[in-house]
């Protein structure tokens, strides 16, 4: 990523120890291709977050069946690419499945290689397993890092704090430390199984990059009728994310990204505890936060084959 980067419309922030410079508000890949947002819209949400100054863009090899990430490619043709951290996931847990997904990535994107690649819903605890099994995810991941295809590896999950903390510890005892983290923090989290108040801490203590998602879930914490959009993201921006990616899906919702930024003044604790207290009781059973407590959100659990095989010697265990 090359380019001037003094926009006075947004705030940078720093990638956990990467030193990279982002912005504090990202493009949330998957409305790019929502039944609404036909192409040339979402090419022209892009290219307008990025002359305004947004350059962290989101992405998801699964995302609206490949097409968010072809959208995202045509928007960053000609001297867009150069302005932008682009970031995607892969869902595939064995190396094989992971190293296929990685290259149709890059195939969509039109790029030779992606800033940072993800390993998406780490939403189970033999997750992390068959992600740093020697046949695993991580090994392409490294790989591909090796070869000049992605500069920087992380992981996503929207399920269970204690989950995302699971990866966490798996990694560290296979020596490995992740760039980046993405979960869920939002008004809501901070009163049910919380990622703010589990993980963020652990995120900052080892200055891993912070990427908060679902800061309204989707529009459906609006419907509690609680906070407002700007108040969603005022919080989210509130707390040490790198980068807080939401999801835009029209010019007036880009608008109000920006105008989040514009209005954002760091909280103190009164102004957080306050804010909080209008969404405690509807956050108290997770039931505006249906990613935590359903599986509506699962991609990888509707489609058990983005996984890829389970490691060859677990099979041969199982035929002994």
């Amino acid at each position: 990523m090359s380019g001037s980067m003094s926009n006075s419309e947004m705030l940078y922030r720093t990638l956990g120890s990467t030193g990279e410079r982002v912005s504090a508000i990202g493009i949330g890949g998957w409305h790019l291709s929502l039944k609404h947002v036909d192409e040339q819209l979402a090419i022209r949400i892009v290219r307008t977050a990025i002359d305004r100054g947004i350059n962290f863009m989101d992405n998801c090899w699964d995302y609206n069946g490949g097409a968010s990430e072809i959208r995202m490619g045509k928007a960053l043709r000609d001297r867009y690419r150069d302005k932008v951290f682009l970031m995607t996931k892969i869902d595939g847990r064995s190396k094989k499945e992971a190293a296929r997904q990685l290259d149709e990535s890059l195939q969509r994107l039109q790029v030779d290689c992606i800033d940072l690649v993800q390993h998406h819903e780490i939403i189970r605890y033999e997750d992390p397993h068959r992600v740093f099994d020697e046949e695993g995810a991580n090994a392409a991941l490294i790989e591909a890092r090796q070869a000049g295809k992605l500069r920087y590896i992380g992981f996503t999950g929207h399920k269970h704090p204690q989950i995302h903390l699971y990866m966490l510890e798996v990694a560290a005892e296979y020596g490995f430390k992740f760039d980046a983290v993405q979960l869920p923090l939002n008004v809501m989290d901070a009163h049910f199984r919380s990622f703010g108040k589990l993980v963020v801490p652990e995120l900052v203590k080892q200055n891993i990059g912070i990427l908060g998602m679902k800061s309204m879930a989707n529009g459906i914490l609006l419907g509690s009728n609680t906070v407002t959009p700007i108040e969603c993201l005022h919080y989210a921006l509130n707390l040490p994310t790198s980068v807080v990616i939401t999801g835009i899906d029209s010019m007036e919702i880009l608008a109000q990204a920006f105008e989040a930024v514009r209005t954002f003044q760091p909280m103190n604790d009164s102004q957080v505890r306050s804010l909080l207290a209008k969404t405690a009781q509807a956050a108290s059973r997770g039931e505006f936060e249906p990613f935590k407590t359903s599986s509506i959100f699962d991609g990888t659990a509707r489609n058990p084959d983005w996984l890829g095989e389970e490691p060859q010697r677990i099979q041969q265990l199982m035929s002994a």
